[in-house]
């Protein structure tokens, strides 16, 4: 699979606790991705955060949050990432959502020699 030089992130803020269809949100986003043969997608769990509600969510131990800050986060062509758009935009009720130009530098497979 190839990405163009000019990408584009899409960078999509949720909770850990957020749900669609009886699964976590996140998890439906990367399958939904996969789905539409976009170039891959990482999950990233954030040890504390607050959004538009100002909510603190935190892993400290005093307080354990189920409810941990979670950036999924999407590198592919514009055609690819608008694909999807309006799926993400169905399935995020409660969150935020970026898009940027980003430069690709390298997206390969293979082994060092």
């Amino acid at each position: 699979m190839k990405i163009p030089k000019d990408g584009y992130l899409l960078r999509i803020f949720i909770g850990e606790s957020d749900r669609w269809h009886g699964k976590p949100l996140y998890e439906a986003i990367v399958l939904m991705a996969r789905e539409l043969h976009l170039a891959g997608a990482t999950v990233l769990r954030g040890p504390m955060g607050f959004g538009a509600k100002s909510r603190i969510h935190t892993a400290k131990i005093l307080r354990l949050s189920e409810d941990l800050p979670i950036v999924i986060e999407i590198v592919d062509s514009k055609e690819k990432i608008d694909a999807l758009l309006p799926r993400i935009d169905e399935m995020v009720s409660d969150g935020l959502v970026t898009l940027e130009k980003v430069q690709v530098i390298q997206y390969r497979v293979g082994e060092r020699d």
